[in-house]
């Protein structure tokens, strides 16, 4: 392998990096470790609970559909990936109790999907649960700290909510 090539793989493959070495890629996995500690940590709080056939995936599903999308087209549209990737998340979520489909109040024809009692619990204690392990990254942390951080990321982000519903780069065309 050339020196050069050996220099720019260097970091990808040593796995540990110094403080004096902060890359772009680096924040993006501390990002993405954040975001995942915390989502791993509330699947297993939500099994404990009762929710064990639940994953993240269904989570954005439902936000969408209790947003308004009410068929497959629309709820891949949502979350930017295909009618039928769209279409199993609905059979799941259907076979699971978490949405229903029922008929359209203006046409019989069409059916709409709803999210169901037993759906509305389950985001509603994973919104619990992540209440709580903010409250454990606070202690971990300080209160000081963890709004410093949340105001910093929410300086580079912008004060909108994240919508997760909204198609972002993987919906764009590339090529």
């Amino acid at each position: 392998m050339s020196e050069r090539k050996q220099n720019i793989l260097e970091p990808l493959t040593k796995g540990t990096h110094t403080p004096q070495h902060r890359s772009g890629a680096n924040l993006a996995l501390l990002l993405l470790g954040c975001y995942r500690t915390l989502v791993d940590a509330a699947m297993v709080d939500l099994a404990a609970r009762g929710y064990d056939d639940f994953r993240p995936v269904h989570d954005f599903a439902m936000r969408a559909i209790a947003a308004g999308a009410d068929s497959a087209s629309d709820l891949g549209r949502r979350m930017s990936v295909s009618k039928q990737a769209a279409s199993k998340t609905i059979a799941v979520l259907l076979d699971r109790g978490y949405v229903s489909r029922d008929s359209d109040p203006d046409d019989a024809r069409r059916k709409r999907l709803q999210v169901t009692p037993l759906g509305l619990d389950v985001l509603r204690q994973g919104e619990a649960i992540f209440d709580e392990l903010r409250e454990k990254w606070e202690q971990q942390i300080g209160v000081s700290e963890l709004a410093t951080l949340e105001a910093r990321l929410t300086t580079l982000i912008g004060d909108g909510a994240v919508r997760i519903d909204a198609p972002g780069w993987i919906a764009q065309d590339l090529g």
